[in-house]
C-alpha cells in the first residue's frame, strides 16, 4: 500500500522551516516574541517531513487570488 504524502497535495500550502538566523530576523523585524506568533502543532501532518522541534518557526506560503502569494508564520508547539 502506498503512503499518502500530505505535503504534495494540491490544497496544502508550502511549509518551510526557518533557520535560527531567519527566525531571529523575523522576530526583530516585527518586534515580537515567539509567544506572540500563532501556533502549529508538532504533529501537524504538513510539517512532519521538516525535522522540527518545539520553538521552530514555520513559514507558510499560500496562493492568493488577490495578492499572488500570502505568507504566514507559525511557531511549533
Amino acid at each position: 500500500m502506498t503512503k499518502f504524502k500530505v505535503s504534495q497535495h494540491i490544497l496544502v500550502p508550502k511549509h518551510i522551516k526557518l533557520s535560527e538566523k531567519d527566525k531571529k530576523e523575523l522576530l526583530e523585524e516585527y518586534h515580537i516574541s515567539l509567544k506572540e506568533l500563532p501556533k502549529i502543532n508538532k504533529k501537524d501532518p504538513a510539517i512532519q517531513q521538516l525535522d522540527i522541534k518545539k520553538g521552530d518557526v514555520i513559514k507558510i506560503i499560500r496562493k492568493s487570488p488577490s495578492a499572488g502569494e500570502a505568507v504566514f508564520y507559525r511557531v511549533v508547539v
